[in-house]
């Protein structure tokens, strides 16, 4: 049977975040009626909600009824989960086991974003039925966020999801982004990790999983439980920063691969690819070619306009 396209609500948590912002946009260009909650940044575009207030999370989702729920809200920094524990503890698992009660209550199917952080890395590539062995705090918080969303939902999905990248507010959003500007600046040289093998992700392609993934359980309630994304080229921090340097025709000689195990900093997982032939199967995913989605993000961060003419003449 048809879904009623106009009549299709989604709340989006986070909905100010990279993620969030990258989500909302998707399934509000794509015929649903989509709410983004935000705290700190959320007026006026969203609604503010303070995640941790559980009267004012039943609030709006009772007085909303949205048929899906995007939790993309989170503490998603390792390092500041290190010096934050508690803090990260109560939003990554106690408001995401809240939000998937509220969830069950009005028959919602809430999609909670989770990380490949969950593993070790010793043993890619990770299927959704590998046993996780988070290696940080942030990875552990994570991971006991998906427990306490499947426990009080078991309808719930969760999306376990790499490194993003994508359009962002400042350069800091995202662990790709952040390095533009030791690649400009290439008058000192900068050290690059070289060790830890990563995956970057485009939040646009994340963004339309978790749309794909709702329309899909819109049509098929067993379409449930644990979901891997990811895009499919590694590379180390060093490698992106060299395509970046590429795709905007920048030298990329002062930087310096660091092949070492980093020593400062929450412990990283070498390598947690994850496999996402599950999607795959059903038909769900996209993929945006790292030059070309890294170009659309740090175009408007390019100091030196001189470029212009080289990189898009």
């Amino acid at each position: 049977e048809d879904v009623d396209i106009p009549n299709r609500r989604v709340l989006i948590t986070g909905a100010t975040g990279l993620l969030g912002r990258a989500v909302f946009k998707e399934f509000n260009e794509n015929n649903w009626n989509a709410v983004g909650c935000g705290y700190r940044r959320a007026q006026p575009r969203f609604e503010q909600i303070n995640l941790l207030d559980s009267i004012a999370v039943h609030d709006i989702i009772h007085e909303f009824q949205p048929h899906v729920i995007v939790h993309c809200a989170a503490e998603r920094r390792p390092d500041v989960v290190e010096s934050q524990p508690d803090a990260a503890s109560q939003l990554n698992v106690a408001a995401s086991g809240n939000l998937a009660k509220e969830a069950a209550g009005v028959g919602a199917f809430l999609i909670y974003i989770s990380t490949d952080y969950v593993f070790d890395g010793t043993s890619p590539p990770y299927k959704e039925t590998d046993v996780p062995n988070p290696l940080n705090l942030y990875g552990k918080t994570k991971l006991e966020g998906e427990k306490a969303v499947l426990e009080n939902n078991e309808g719930a999905a969760v999306l376990r999801i790499p490194v993003l990248y994508g359009e962002v507010e400042r350069l800091e959003e995202s662990a790709v982004t952040v390095m533009f500007d030791k690649v400009q600046f290439s008058n000192k040289s900068a050290n690059m990790d070289h060790w830890q093998q990563r995956f970057p992700t485009n939040v646009k392609d994340v963004a339309t999983v978790c749309r794909q993934l709702a329309e899909k359980r819109m049509l098929d309630p067993s379409v449930k439980g644990t979901f891997h994304w990811s895009g499919n080229e590694q590379m180390t921090k060093y490698e992106m920063a060299c395509a970046i340097a590429d795709a905007f025709n920048l030298p990329s000689s002062h930087l310096r691969p660091i092949t070492d195990c980093p020593v400062v900093g929450a412990l990283r997982p070498r390598n947690a690819q994850l496999d996402c032939s599950k999607l795959e199967m059903l038909g769900i995913g996209q993929r945006t070619p790292f030059r070309a989605g890294i170009k659309e993000s740090l175009w408007p961060f390019l100091v030196d306009k001189r470029w212009r003419q080289t990189v898009f003449h």
